[in-house]
């Protein structure tokens, strides 16, 4: 299990926030629900704060977390177990940073009339998405294609005109898997 999957089972576990967790550990909320969605590692120092927030101390945490995961799964019923912050989108990584290394993908979370941007520093990157849930519209170049559930899409990334956008008034829910 990731680190960050177990800082939001204890914080969950306690019923704490994002934003009361994050605060209390001196780190912004978008920061971590970057950390509880293995989209980002945080420092020891860090570790440690948010430990305190949550009331586990770091070294339980890391020696719980021991172990590279061969195999992950997000399950339908968790989808609802997001936590959304102020962007507006949640990212669920199956891999943490240091477990990728020729692709990475992500279960999204898109709440209805929310855009999320290209990723940032892709060379001729590749990407897939697949609507699980609702619908949106994915901008790339100078194209607009909607996208419904069921719908699949496979392009090359462009980090100049590219975009997703979830046009209805439900929360999308987009499997996405894009090459490093």
């Amino acid at each position: 299990m990731h680190i960050g999957s177990l800082i939001r089972h204890y914080r969950k576990k306690k019923k704490l926030t994002l934003r009361s967790v994050a605060e209390e550990a001196g780190i912004s909320e978008g920061f971590l629900s970057q950390v509880e969605n293995n989209v980002n590692s945080p420092s020891v120092d860090t570790l440690t704060k948010i430990g305190a927030a949550i009331g586990v101390r770091a070294g339980d945490l890391l020696n719980q977390a021991d172990g590279q995961d061969r195999l992950v799964v997000i399950r339908k019923s968790e989808w609802g177990d997001f936590d959304i912050p102020h962007t507006g989108f949640a990212t669920q990584r199956f891999f943490s940073p240091e477990n990728r290394a020729v692709m990475d993908s992500a279960i999204l979370i898109i709440q209805p009339e929310v855009t999320i941007p290209v990723r940032k520093h892709i060379k001729n990157g590749q990407e897939v998405i697949c609507v699980l849930k609702g619908s949106l519209t994915l901008f790339h170049g100078e194209q607009q294609i909607d996208l419904e559930e069921g719908d699949t899409a496979h392009f090359w990334a462009d980090t100049k005109k590219q975009s997703i956008h979830s046009k209805n008034k439900e929360t999308a829910v987009v499997l996405w898997v894009g090459t490093l």
